[in-house]
């Protein structure tokens, strides 16, 4: 059966391909809204689903609690605590990783592979890529973490050279794998994954504990725990059990490096998802206002005449809501297909730091309904009192035309100006004083383009400013060696000796639980000198914290965590060496862009932990042509637990930003660029619509094109120029909520826009202005004079 259109229909058709342009643009700003929603909603539910699948399937451990040397049969103490349902002792260690091509010592991890095997029953399961596993008992075959692999072009078959305990041992690869616990690969001591310069080896349990001296023995314990079981508890549990025997502090997996950072991503996809697309539907509810209330004001005769014919309230109302709706769904398509798109672009770029055995976008379809939805609901919030109006006329009052304003009071303020201004610019300033609320919200929309660009730009120079604080200000050491065990003094001094050491700075860090009132958080204290050169921790004016005699200096992210503040006291107890519980004060705040840190005079801290002068690693400033020679020289030490490249880590962490930011700001920016050309293109043309006549008068009394485009124009361009102040403060604003909302206890960004992203952003806005205005005037060029005037008032 054939559908029937109706003359209502037809009239919608009609009306659509009439401003077929204005609707595009409409319905690409909804789009880019839905866009947004769809991309962040869809990477979250990929990303928590696959991260619940694969955490289950392979059985990552709720809870982890390292330890010095513990004798296996505290794993049966731990299984009978409340609510524990497996519990698996394991070795793991740092160990040195040479690589022929590289100068300098990789870190790596050394991992007993799970007991009894890779079974469905084993803690922390192993996803095998390529190969085979290491056969039992085979002391020096080995699986190796599959990014790495990749990224050196290693695989089954090939040797690798690992230094074990101070011992090397060339470990044949039998294949590459993949861990729940090693989703986000990151270097010990860095915050950026950097698949070249981390490794992680899983052997046979018994020869990597003969190599670590712990045998009969493990370092690790991992514990799964029944659902609704109370992790606190039983990580007290835990501790208590595991207290003599050196464990330094049980804790969640929440807390687990990977997880924490995973969790901290889907936060901000959360967060984005929530923030970003109102904005753009808020501002396609604005243009549909405008552009249903003018097609209204057109229409009284129509509406007047379809009543007149019987049509309804109903009726009428009814193809007004269609008119908006077609235009929204059209959107709606565009912004699926869209958003699809970029989920599945993005998804490409996570796959490149969390490595997951899958990762498979699929967005829910309630995440597209509810995002269209939406779009639905901002649409009939901005066209419902035009609607209303249309509904509400009588024939007999819409068959007359509108009663006319009265400018008196607008005019009045413009005379002054009469003897400053020439016709045109005096019509285009008195258009704007009649109609001051449409000019307002007009230029609200072109700023709020403006601000998503400067956001944009502030994203930029936040990185750049995280990048100069962190590489630059704070850690200023070309190369840190760490080392195995805490040792004397004499180390330091050691490696100052050696060839292009110009400076070399002793640090110490102690393993502890941190209590303020009733938050703790389990980390270390960090012992610097006096006046620190190389590491340092610095107030929020970017100057070095001295530190204290007396006292403990905590990052503010960290003081934000346990509630506390400068002057009061906060409790520590230390998890290694005498293990004592003190009350220390809180001498100042630090202001770290990066981690939860929390730093003492390094020789009060060694009294804290109550044993000698130690250190735990060594700042150096290094001559730069030196440090490949330094670093070879390093390889040598048995003592050496790692050695970590301050170029290196800042090449990292801004590849990471431009693969990963990259791709989102350049997009952010497209669809600022559109908000601005359907504000700007959408005001332009109604007010060609409602001035076509008055611009055809002045024609045929003489005006060139160029002058009857400058007076429609004329009145855009001043409201564009007034949208970018109002538009860089309103990014400035916007940039201050995403950096609160987005920073962590990770990671904290620094609100900073460089003036180059004032001038980027208003750049966008100014081409989108001109694209919009160009094709304004190409229309304002194929007036047909005759058929225009001809048009009743």
């Amino acid at each position: 059966m054939r559908p029937t259109f109706t003359a209502l229909d037809r009239k919608l058709v009609r009306d659509l391909w009439r401003i077929r342009g204005q609707a595009l643009a409409i319905a690409l700003v909804i789009g880019s809204g839905i866009a947004l929603y769809v991309m962040s909603a869809g990477m979250l539910a990929a990303l928590s689903d696959t991260r619940a699948a694969y955490y289950e399937q392979y059985r990552f451990a709720d809870i982890f609690a390292p330890t010095v040397r513990a004798p296996r049969r505290t794993l049966a103490q731990i299984a009978d605590l409340p609510g524990v349902t497996a519990v698996a002792g394991r070795v793991a260690a740092q160990v040195l990783v040479d690589l022929p091509e590289e100068a300098a010592p990789v870190s790596g991890r050394a991992v007993s592979l799970p007991a009894g095997g890779n079974g469905a029953g084993a803690a922390n399961r192993i996803h095998l890529v390529s190969g085979r596993l290491p056969e039992a008992g085979a002391a020096d075959e080995a699986l190796l973490l599959a990014p790495f692999a990749e990224a050196r072009g290693l695989g089954p078959g090939d040797r690798l050279q690992v230094t074990m305990n101070g011992r090397r041992r060339a470990l044949a690869i039998t294949g590459t794998a993949l861990s729940p616990e090693h989703v986000y690969s990151i270097p010990p001591g860095e915050l950026t994954p950097d698949d070249r310069r981390f490794a992680v080896v899983w052997l046979d349990g018994d020869s990597l504990a003969a190599a670590f001296d712990l045998d009969g023995a493990y370092n690790e314990a991992l514990v799964t725990l029944s659902p609704g079981a109370s992790a606190p508890a039983t990580i007290a549990g835990i501790d208590r059990i595991l207290a003599p025997y050196g464990g330094t502090g049980a804790y969640p997996r929440s807390d687990h490096v990977s997880d924490r950072f995973l969790t901290e991503d889907l936060k901000q996809l959360h967060m984005m998802g929530r923030v970003l697309p109102p904005i753009f539907l808020a501002v396609a509810a604005f243009l549909l206002n405008i552009v249903v209330s003018r097609l209204i004001e057109s229409e009284r005769q129509e509406i007047g005449l379809m009543k007149a014919f019987g049509y309804g309230d109903r009726q009428v109302a009814g193809h007004y809501a269609r008119f908006v709706a077609a235009i929204v769904l059209a959107g709606g398509l565009f912004g699926c297909a869209t958003g699809n798109w970029l989920g599945a672009e993005i998804a490409r770029v996570y796959q490149q730091f969390y490595h997951f055995p899958y990762l498979i976008f699929r967005p829910p379809p309630a995440a597209m309904a509810v995002a269209v939805a939406a779009a639905l609901a901002a649409a009939a919030l901005g066209v419902v009192l035009a609607v209303r109006r249309a509904v509400r006329l009588t024939p007999a009052e819409a068959m007359r035309p509108p009663a006319p304003q009265v400018y008196a009071r607008a005019a009045g303020g413009l005379r002054r100006l009469e003897g400053l201004l020439d016709q045109p610019s005096r019509m285009v300033l008195r258009r704007l004083a009649r109609q001051p609320l449409r000019a307002g919200l007009t230029c609200f929309g072109i700023a709020a383009a403006m601000a998503l660009t400067v956001t944009m730009n502030f994203n930029r120079d936040a990185v750049a400013a995280m990048i100069d604080i962190s590489f630059h200000v704070a850690e200023r050491a070309d190369v840190t060696v760490t080392f195995r065990e805490p040792r004397g003094p004499d180390a330091a001094l050691a490696l100052r000796q050696m060839d292009g050491v110009m400076a070399a700075e002793p640090v110490r860090e102690v393993a502890v639980r941190l209590v303020g009132g009733r938050s703790s958080r389990l980390g270390s204290i960090t012992g610097l000198g006096p006046q620190p050169r190389l590491s340092r921790a610095l107030t929020a004016d970017l100057a070095p914290v001295a530190m204290p005699e007396r006292g403990i200096v905590l990052s503010r992210a960290l003081a934000e965590l346990l509630g506390l503040s400068a002057g009061e006291q906060v409790l520590v107890e230390v998890r290694e060496g005498r293990r004592p519980t003190l009350s220390v004060p809180i001498a100042g705040i630090a202001d770290t862009l990066i981690g939860t840190g929390a730093y003492m005079d390094l020789e009060r801290l060694n009294r804290l932990a109550g044993e000698g002068p130690r250190i735990s690693a060594v700042h150096l400033s290094v001559d730069p042509a030196q440090i490949e020679a330094l670093a070879a020289g390093l390889k040598e030490m048995p003592q050496v637990a790692g050695v970590s490249i301050r170029a290196d880590a800042k090449a990292a962490f801004r590849r990471m930003v431009d693969e990963g930011s990259g791709v989102f700001r350049w997009t952010m920016t497209l669809f600022a660029a559109l908000i601005a050309i359907g504000v700007v293109y959408n005001a332009a043309r109604i007010a060609l619509a409602e001035r076509a006549r008055d611009l055809a008068s002045l024609r045929v009394l003489g005006l060139t094109r160029g002058e009857a485009g400058y007076i429609l124009l004329g009145e855009l361009a001043v409201l564009t120029l007034l949208a970018l102040p109002l538009g860089a403060v309103l990014g400035y604003g916007l940039s201050l909520f995403i950096a609160d909302a987005f920073s962590t206890d990770l990671y904290r960004i620094p609100v900073v826009i460089a003036p180059d992203g004032y001038g980027n952003a208003a750049l966008v806005v100014l081409g989108a202005a001109l694209v919009s205005g160009w094709l304004v005037q190409r229309d304002v060029a194929r007036l047909d004079l005759v058929a225009v005037l001809k048009t009743r008032e």
